[in-house]
């Protein structure tokens, strides 16, 4: 046991999809290499609260509760009961949404100082929010949508007829920081636009109105930091009356969809696909892994949708999708975020965190 790593899997989470991070994390619990980590599964509740659970479960308040040793001398966490350390050697976040793929936790592990799978704090908090993500893909030239923004305080002053012009019908609204289509509506004329309003702001300070793009939804995964590496694209493809891939039409409805992957495209355009997804991961500085949707339309345009700095790894999750196309199993794909982390990890204590001056204090 002694040279086993002990990562700790953090899931559940303050955030509307708190349910997804649960299902993702039960599967990673499923599938890591047990003869080389010891998955310690931690549970954040739907109030913020930290426990270590036995197995990963919907019930975490039935856990052990835990604190934080902010020391990152001797970083790590404790049993509040009984005070016993509990050591971590990395942490995995499978948190997904808000407090928990936006910067916020990661922001918390870097000042613990504990290697941690995946991105970042600015990788994180570019991604999250879909309007920086966009200004910043549209300025470093990859493809994005047509889009407008407003903040809550200006929402009496939003109207229907300027969206409109603006974007034509059918456009999409959106909440600017969540994932999993929640906050999302598709509107196709004025009865509606308040409906599609009232439920972006429900979840969010900030909205995005997006031009609809009529074409097929097309996914990348990206993996890896010097350089990282696309796989094939993988689509999916909506089988039933849905206007959009919704929150059921993604975990709730298992007659939704239909994937593939790979997905059935022309050389030039797998090419376009995978070059356009890497690309977009490196401009918004992600780090480890993440996922990329895209739209390919008809003409063979591509428009980067978004990306997911912690993609799903539910069984129906596109991400190990892919990479067991490319001959990688959901354990090895694992074990190589694992080891991703603790090398940027080493990498990064080249940096120095102090500076020594004339400065008397």
């Amino acid at each position: 046991m002694s040279g086993k790593k002990k990562v700790a899997l953090l899931y559940g989470g303050r955030s509307v999809e708190h349910g997804v991070s649960v299902n993702s994390a039960r599967n990673i619990l499923e599938f890591i290499d047990k003869d080389a980590f010891e998955p310690l599964p931690i549970g954040i509740s739907q109030t913020g609260q930290w426990y270590l659970t036995q197995g990963v479960t919907k019930d975490i308040e039935q856990g052990k509760s835990l604190g934080l040793i902010l020391d990152p001398k001797n970083a790590g966490l404790i049993l509040l009961a009984s005070g016993d350390r509990v050591k971590v050697d990395l942490i995995f976040p499978v948190l997904h949404g808000t407090d928990g793929e936006d910067g916020s936790i990661q922001g918390l592990i870097k000042a613990m100082d504990l290697p941690m799978v995946g991105t970042g704090v600015l990788g994180s908090s570019l991604s999250m929010n879909k309007v920086v993500a966009k200004r910043l893909l549209k300025e470093s030239g990859v493809p994005v949508t047509k889009f407008i923004t407003n903040n809550f305080r200006e929402k009496k002053k939003i109207k229907f007829e300027e969206i409109e012009k603006a974007l034509k019908l059918p456009f999409m609204v959106k909440s600017a920081s969540l994932g999993s289509s929640v906050g999302v509506s598709k509107v196709s004329k004025k009865a509606g636009f308040k409906k599609a309003l009232d439920e972006a702001f429900r979840y969010d300070d900030e909205v995005i109105f997006e031009e609809f793009i009529t074409g097929r939804e097309i996914e990348c995964a990206v993996m890896g930091n010097n350089p990282p590496q696309a796989s094939n694209p993988g689509e999916i493809v909506l089988k039933k009356n849905y206007d959009f891939y919704t929150f059921d039409a993604k975990y709730v409805d298992p007659d939704a969809v239909f994937i593939e992957v790979p997905a059935q495209l022309d050389k030039a355009t797998i090419k376009l696909v995978r070059e356009v997804s890497v690309k977009a991961y490196e401009v918004l500085r992600c780090e480890d892994f993440a996922r990329v949707d895209l739209f390919l339309t008809k003409k063979g345009k591509v428009y980067v949708n978004e990306i997911n700095t912690i993609p799903g790894f539910t069984n129906s999750s596109m991400f190990p999708m892919m990479w067991k196309e490319r001959g990688v199993s959901f354990t090895e794909l694992i074990s190589k975020l694992i080891n991703l982390a603790l090398e940027r990890y080493a990498s990064g204590k080249r940096i120095e965190r102090g500076f020594e001056s004339a400065l008397k204090f």
